[in-house]
């Protein structure tokens, strides 16, 4: 029975994903670059979360920059050293990587900044998660429901917005028909109104030359 336990436990130690929280410090009195050794099967799962801060030195205290990255890479040691990842991360975010072979993988942390120079000192905390795609994946299912249901709201609001814009385009195009309607009819009675005009001092014009021939003023 103890023996049966034993192996049990076992399993599931392997089966569970393996998690570690640590922070170090890059720039200043330590290296530019620190690495870690990870022993990865094929197809393990290496996520991580990392936040990065410099330190003030008029406040005394680790900020974070807008302008502050981390260049992250991954080479496999037992392939001479062959990179397999290299990206430059935000100071706040989290990477994943799969294991294309077995073996030790090589990670490095690099500071960098939007100018020139490298920032001064970085205090880096980093959570490593490793284990299989299912179990990293169930670990964040809470918030790709939460991003699920974001979106979702986002898809109503926007259908929403596109009634709302439909029946605005209705109105506009019921208002420009009665407007070009009332343009033409507007256009018809000042024509007519020309029309009766011109006719009316015509008439006015042959009736006083009648006239005035009648009165042999002409």
């Amino acid at each position: 029975m103890h023996c049966i336990l034993s192996v049990l436990s076992l399993v599931l130690a392997i089966c569970i994903q393996q998690v570690s929280a640590f922070h170090f410090y890059l720039g200043g009195d330590k290296p530019q670059e620190q690495c870690f050794y990870q022993d990865l099967h094929e197809d393990t799962v290496l996520a991580t979360k990392h936040h990065a801060m410099e330190y003030d030195p008029n406040t005394q205290q680790y900020t974070r920059p807008s302008n502050l990255y981390l260049q992250v890479t991954i080479e496999e040691v037992f392939n001479n050293n062959h990179r397999v990842y290299n990206q430059k991360l935000e100071s706040v975010g989290d990477a994943t990587f799969t294991a294309f072979d077995s073996g030790e993988h090589k990670i490095c942390y690099r500071a960098m900044s939007g100018g020139w120079f490298h920032p001064s000192k970085v205090k880096v905390i980093l959570d490593i998660a490793r284990g299989t795609s299912a179990n990293i994946d169930s670990s964040n299912s809470k918030k790709l429901t939460t991003l699920a249901e974001r979106v979702r709201d986002i898809n109503a609001k926007m259908e929403h917005i596109k009634q709302e814009q439909h029946l605005m385009r209705e109105r506009e195009a019921s208002f420009r028909d009665q407007s070009e309607s009332t343009n033409a009819n507007t256009i018809k009675w000042t024509l007519f109104q020309i029309v009766a005009l011109g006719a009316t001092c015509a008439w006015q014009l042959h009736h006083l030359r009648g006239f005035f021939m009648k009165q042999k003023l002409v």
